[in-house]
């Protein structure tokens, strides 16, 4: 299964921030993450993502204006 192949059926079930919070317990609890590395982890993907949807929103709305 490719990995664009593993993001469509992820992307489907569950939200990649909710996946990255998930990934980070159980690296956490199974003692291969400490909490802050967990934090950092956490934060830096949110981060990441929200500024990637407020581009991409930004862009979409500047298409949408210049068509009219």
């Amino acid at each position: 299964m490719s990995k664009e192949q593993i993001d469509i059926v992820l992307s489907k079930w569950i939200s990649r921030k909710l996946l990255v919070f998930l990934i980070g317990c159980i690296g956490l609890f199974s003692g291969k993450l400490i909490s802050s590395d967990w934090v950092i982890i956490a934060a830096v993907y949110i981060g990441v993502e929200g500024a990637t949807t407020i581009v991409e929103k930004l862009m979409k709305a500047k298409i949408g204006k210049n068509e009219n």
